[in-house]
């Protein structure tokens, strides 16, 4: 199979919306980002003692699980290796792995089958990176980076026999552990990029095209990244909410692409325990939201502490956000963007012959919906079921003392509660005639 023929099951990808994303390794314990290794120049030899005291006694797959479907997330990617190259399973071609820490567990498989248990779909985050592998060349993001000897560490390194390493451990996480529905790769950077990496490494470096087809090939109906440094089943903004729906470059005429934003809780991905800069639930929900109004996923990060549980805060915000969609998960799950355009502070999503109406900032009485006079048959709040009164108003009347007038022809007028329903954002389910 060539690595340009997907068979991704990108309909149900998109159907679901809404995923967890879980970054955790030895970066845990420094409890200080995940690329603290990058951050602080440590080399390998001194990293070894997060490896040495790696023991998350607190990890309970169940549990995540159990916060993930609560949260109303419908699949989970879990960081197997990040770019210190330490590996969450019991793999054959490294030491450098969790069952030789003193957890001594293989923490893969007990993520999948857990997750697998509540019904939701099983997604790999995979480092293309690996500071700790021996022939993995220095280059701008390593941690030697600034070795006065870089040139001689590097001269007895290479690529090619890393890039078979690479090979084998995608081959093993994808037979081992049953079916896979997406692989998160990370990630590329070729020269052109700014600001430029000395020693970048791009698709060549990971025999890209060869590691799409493998994937593929093990797993035909995989949805696959965009970051090997090739065109693959959808685009991934990282830290920023797209202003438009996504095209990919190269593709003709600007043709939209599946997308999925990826977004952290507080700016870091992996635990940093001085870190407060949390998001809140409503600015969640918004983005969650603003990205399926636009035609794109959310993959929300936690990253679990050195114990292996997620932190109070974390935890907190996972749960009111399961509140949120307790209530309203018809309107982002199965759902996509709408050909109606929305007032102001407001999104419209669609499924079928429903129309939502997302109001980030709840007017006085009324909303006014352009183009939708004669559209709607029936209108009610989500969270409630309660019936919303509708009206238009004649286009030709003009605004006087205490009556509306002057509304554009075509315009569907609401007439909301004074006080905003008590949830993070209000939905008005709109049955389309």
């Amino acid at each position: 199979m060539s690595s340009t023929a997907s068979g991704a099951d990108l309909a149900s990808f998109t159907h679901d919306r809404l995923g967890m994303f879980i970054h955790f390794g030895l970066y845990a314990l420094a409890g200080r980002h995940e690329w603290v290794q990058n951050f602080e120049r440590i080399a390998p030899e001194d990293y070894l003692r997060y490896f040495e005291h790696f023991d998350p006694d607190l990890f309970d797959a169940a549990d995540w699980a159990r916060r993930c479907k609560r949260a109303g997330m419908r699949y989970a990617v879990l960081t197997t290796k990040h770019h210190e190259g330490f590996c969450l399973w019991d793999t054959e071609f490294t030491d450098y792995k969790i069952t030789n820490t003193p957890f001594g567990r293989d923490l893969v498989a007990e993520f999948v089958a857990a997750f697998r248990a509540e019904g939701i779909k099983i997604g790999f985050y995979h480092s293309l990176l690996d500071w700790h592998h021996p022939d993995f060349t220095i280059d701008g993001h390593h941690p030697l980076r600034d070795r006065p000897d870089v040139a001689e560490l590097n001269a007895g390194r290479d690529m090619a026999r890393y890039r078979e390493y690479l090979h084998r451990q995608v081959r093993e996480l994808l037979t081992g552990y049953g079916e896979i529905c997406y692989l998160f790769y990370d990630f590329s950077y070729p020269a052109h990029l700014q600001p430029a990496i000395w020693g970048n490494k791009t698709t060549a470096d990971w025999a890209g095209e060869e590691l799409l087809a493998m994937t593929r090939e093990l797993q035909p109906g995989i949805v696959v990244n965009d970051r090997l440094g090739i065109p693959g089943d959808l685009v991934t903004p990282e830290q920023y909410q797209p202003a438009e729906p996504m095209r990919q470059a190269g593709r003709p005429d600007g043709e939209l692409v599946a997308w999925e934003a990826c977004q952290t809780i507080n700016g870091s991905w992996g635990y940093f325990r001085d870190n407060t800069l949390f998001k809140t639930p409503e600015m969640l929900v918004r983005m969650l939201v603003d990205g399926v109004s636009k035609g794109g996923n959310l993959l929300f990060n936690i990253g679990p502490t050195g114990r292996g549980n997620f932190d109070p805060v974390s935890a907190q915000i996972l749960a009111e956000l399961g509140e949120w969609m307790d209530l309203h998960a018809r309107s982002v799950i199965g759902a996509g963007p709408s050909d109606f355009v929305a007032p102001v502070d407001a999104r419209y999503t669609q499924r079928g012959n429903r129309l939502y109406l997302h109001l980030f900032a709840w007017p006085f009485e009324y909303v006014h919906l352009p183009g939708l006079a004669g559209r709607v048959a029936y209108a009610q709040l989500l969270n409630d079921a309660s019936e919303i009164a509708m009206s238009t108003i004649d286009p030709d009347a003009p605004a006087h003392n205490v009556s509306m007038g002057g509304l554009p022809a075509g315009t569907l007028t609401l007439k909301l509660p004074i006080r905003q329903p008590a949830v993070a954002v209000p939905v008005v389910e709109l049955f389309l005639t």
